[in-house]
């Protein structure tokens, strides 16, 4: 019988046990990530995670409590005519993009393209069709990092609540030796808080080196 995953995360000694288990590529998050992308690609669903389990996938290693999902909205549809009742569920009765797991109670969010990423208000970035925004790493069809770092700019710009998003970037940007080369890769109207957030990375750096 499985072991909840929010009721693990209830305790102190639980959640830390789950997280050094996740950080090792194994435990309940990861275990139900494979399954979800084996059931997706089983079935034709096009899709690509995002957030948290995406900053993981593309090296910066950052604990979280839930599966992002990027679909469009007819892949959605087919996700819940096929996969509800079949390993997942509503998180709530109607629930229409929040989803649950069925072994573990592990979150399962939706998001569809087109949608607007941070306060959801229109913007000139939006969320891509994963079909060609996807890069598969380790198995699972993972966001590539450009539309990553571009979506969390453009999240992280619209709210003083979002600024982890523009933590990430910086995280991503030390992980992965981002440098100016990297704006012609991201929308003009993000261009210039990566490199804001570059320079601060670096400035950082040379006052480290300097210590």
């Amino acid at each position: 019988m499985s072991i909840d995953f929010q009721t693990a995360l209830s305790s102190p000694t639980g959640a830390y046990a789950e997280g050094l288990r996740f950080f090792a590529g194994k435990g309940m998050i990861n275990d139900a990530l494979k399954r979800l992308a084996a059931d997706l690609d089983r079935n034709n669903i096009e899709y690509a995670v995002i957030g948290a389990v995406a900053l993981n996938q593309h090296g910066y290693r950052r604990f979280t409590e839930d599966i992002d999902l990027l679909l469009t909205r007819d892949r959605l549809e087919k996700f819940k005519n096929v996969l509800i009742g079949l390993g997942y569920r509503p998180a709530i009765s109607g629930a229409k993009n929040k989803f649950r797991t069925t072994d573990e109670n592990i979150p399962v969010d939706v998001i569809t393209s087109g949608e607007f990423p941070g306060d959801g208000l229109p913007k000139a970035v939006v969320f891509p069709d994963p079909a060609g925004s996807s890069v598969m790493i380790d198995g699972v069809n993972t966001i590539v990092l450009e539309k990553l770092v571009e979506l969390k700019l453009a999240s992280g710009m619209t709210a003083g609540d979002r600024l982890k998003d523009l933590a990430d970037v910086q995280e991503l940007i030390k992980i992965k030796h981002l440098g100016v080369k990297f704006t012609a890769k991201l929308h003009s109207s993000v261009r210039v808080k990566f490199v804001e957030l570059l320079d601060a990375v670096t400035s950082a750096k040379s006052d480290r080196d300097e210590q």
